[in-house]
């Protein structure tokens, strides 16, 4: 099966993207649900992030409390690292998991990091959604009520842009006009499609 990686930075609409490709019928593995599942009650990721980072990443029903471990890790590198090296090993083997169980002629991983946590080695092509980051940091601060400052660092943390860029095999322009963004889906669906029916079965 054809694995296609679908990456961007933060605020640049991957959800967006991938909800359309989802109604086209395109299995979906999203590593950020994985991620909120790895860290649900009973879960040993959970247990490890509160070893490292305190009971107060907890809420009073035991539930991880995002904010509040979002503000601790942005602000600080190492956190950034522990927390890392807590769920990326276990999101790469959910990952290859779920990916191993889809039986369409082409999948969608959408790993918001793929750059920056290596997990190129999961995905046979890359598909970058793109956006201006004036347009980046407006989608963070509406949908995270973050102020800029916030919004820019959040962007600082991740790959940079040119970087993301140079290592796509597709690019998707976002900007905000959803019918162009149907119309590029389309297209990259058929394209998709064809490269899956023309590999070696």
């Amino acid at each position: 099966m054809l694995v296609v990686g679908l990456t961007g930075g933060i605020g640049s609409g991957k959800t967006a993207v991938s909800d359309r490709f989802a109604r086209l019928g395109v299995p979906v593995v999203d590593t950020d649900r994985l991620a909120r599942e790895l860290v649900e009650p009973g879960q040993p990721a959970l247990a490890e992030i509160v070893v490292a980072f305190g009971e107060d990443c907890l809420d009073a029903e035991g539930r991880l409390r995002r904010d509040h471990l979002r503000e601790q890790v942005f602000a600080n590198l190492v956190g950034r690292r522990r927390l890392e090296a807590i769920l990326h090993p276990r999101i790469r083997a959910l990952a290859r998991e779920r990916i191993a169980a889809l039986t369409a002629p082409y999948g969608l991983v959408v790993i918001p990091l793929l750059i920056e946590t290596g997990m190129m080695d999961l995905v046979d092509r890359v598909l970058v959604v793109d956006a201006p980051e004036t347009e980046q940091i407006r989608r963070i601060q509406t949908r995270d009520g973050l102020d800029e400052a916030q919004a820019r660092r959040m962007l600082a943390a991740q790959a940079t842009r040119e970087h993301r860029l140079a290592l796509a095999d597709d690019i998707m322009e976002n900007r905000d006009d959803l019918v162009a963004l149907d119309l590029q889906v389309a297209k990259l669906h058929q394209h998709y499609c064809a490269l899956a029916l023309a590999r070696p079965h």
